[in-house]
């Protein structure tokens, strides 16, 4: 059977290559790290990933649902937390409708073993990629290992190896290839909730927790040990900033300050703080995805985006679905499954990718505000009402195989409905009234 290489054994790379395995390829998987099966997983480096429909409908295809499922917990909905400590929770979607909060490094393991359980795929750790030659698809690879070169040919190449993608790096000195990444003046840092002595969490496991406070946020995601992952989205530079906190006392004295309820349950905070590594948040796009019927780039390493919308991971996973789609559409031809795939999926990238950006700035300071409460309640109301004609922009991301283009362009449209309703003078008193709700149907 024909081969297939798979760079990078990422949860896009082991996801994909168990689509692959499951149509009889033989699959190979080079990945620049050690097996993360066997080393301990490094603390600091991840954010707690939401596992929502799109994902879950990848996994499904994939038949191992069941094993995912047992790292996966739900949240059905924003725990909001002010600078009292007082949380209010906002429902995500319908009452049935929940994300789920997994840990990336036992999704990755899990990914891993599933498709090690197929005796067609071959796993290559400690294999860095050093080069690629597009006359004759040969990939050159270092074992870091051994300290050995190592060249593979003869296979479709799929290139899942991230943001900074050494396939991608090759692929920008070919003609008319287009690139572009752009950095948040914001980074990241991981921090810790432990669980209660002898297990339990110390807050609703079944939210994500978010601490709102303008140009900058806290979140929590549980995980199965009775903790919760945060993630501080903080400024690089300036006033309040992961450069003007310098010492143990700028910590102790910041996170009392802005988020005291958290601070109470984080022991190990000030260590933490200085040990975990500050990260970056990029986002990359590019076209074309291929490189004629040899090579085509799948998640990060074609259109890498910022976590707000909790859809990184998600739409990688939604790739492999889509091509999975397309390739059989297409009775496994090679060439036109590339073109077709790079062509028609870019423009779903780049809406994911705006609406991540959009919603960065509506969960440190919007979901705070009255009046945006105000829409999403009555937003709410006639969703509930007329599902058919009206379901938010959020549902449609989250709860749905909507494609991200189509969701954003009826979330503008909506959009511009409810910013007609809420510039009504008295729109606090008759929010609930006939008159809005036949309003919204008009324009509708």
């Amino acid at each position: 059977m024909e081969k297939v290489i798979i760079v990078g054994a990422g949860l896009v790379g082991s996801l994909q290559a168990i689509y692959m395995a499951k149509k009889g390829f033989d699959v190979e998987v080079y990945e620049r790290r050690p097996d993360m099966r066997k080393v301990d997983l490094v603390a600091g480096r991840s954010i707690n990933l939401a596992l929502s429909n799109r994902g879950w409908k990848a996994i499904s295809e994939a038949g191992i649902q069941g094993e995912i499922e047992k790292i996966a917990i739900p949240m059905r909905g924003r725990m909001m937390h002010d600078e009292n400590g007082n949380t209010t929770f906002q429902q995500y979607g319908k009452d049935d409708e929940a994300i789920y909060s997994v840990s990336r490094g036992l999704l990755n393991q899990k990914l891993m073993n599933c498709a090690d359980t197929f005796s067609n795929v071959e796993f290559f750790f400690n294999h860095q990629c050093l080069d690629l030659s597009l006359t004759n698809n040969e990939l050159t690879f270092l074992d870091t290992s051994t300290n050995e070169k190592k060249t593979v040919n003869d296979g479709k190449i799929f290139a899942t190896d991230g943001a900074f993608s050494a396939i991608r790096k090759r692929l920008m000195k070919t003609d008319r290839f287009n690139y572009q990444q752009m950095y948040l003046e914001h980074g990241y840092k991981e921090l810790t909730i432990p669980a209660v002595e002898g297990g339990g969490f110390k807050i609703d496991k079944n939210a994500l927790h978010i601490w709102p406070r303008g140009e900058y946020m806290m979140i929590a995601l549980a995980n199965e040990d009775g903790s919760f992952t945060c993630t501080l989205f903080f400024p690089f530079e300036g006033k309040n900033s992961f450069e003007s906190i310098k010492t143990k006392t700028d910590v102790e004295q910041f996170f009392t300050s802005v988020f005291p309820d958290a601070v109470a349950l984080m022991p190990n905070l000030v260590e933490e703080y200085f040990e975990n590594p500050t990260a970056s948040l990029v986002t990359v796009r590019c076209s074309p995805w291929n490189y004629k019927d040899q090579i085509v780039m799948m998640g990060d390493s074609s259109h890498a985006i910022v976590p707000f919308y909790g859809q990184g991971m998600n739409s990688g996973f939604e790739d492999c679905t889509v091509f999975n789609q397309i390739f059989e559409a297409n009775n496994m031809d090679w060439s036109k499954s590339f073109k077709e795939f790079s062509d028609t999926r870019k423009k779903d990238a780049d809406a994911i990718s705006n609406l991540a950006l959009q919603n960065f700035i509506e969960m440190r300071d919007l979901v705070a505000d009255e009046s945006f409460l105000l829409r999403k309640k009555i937003e709410k109301k006639i969703y509930s009402k007329y599902p058919d004609k009206w379901v938010p922009l959020y549902s449609q991301v989250t709860f749905s195989h909507t494609p991200y283009s189509e969701a954003l362009a009826n979330g503008k449209r909506q959009e511009k409905i409810m910013d007609c309703i809420m510039a009504k003078s008295n729109i606090e008193e008759i929010w609930d009234s006939q008159e809005v709700e036949d309003e919204i149907l008009e324009m509708i």
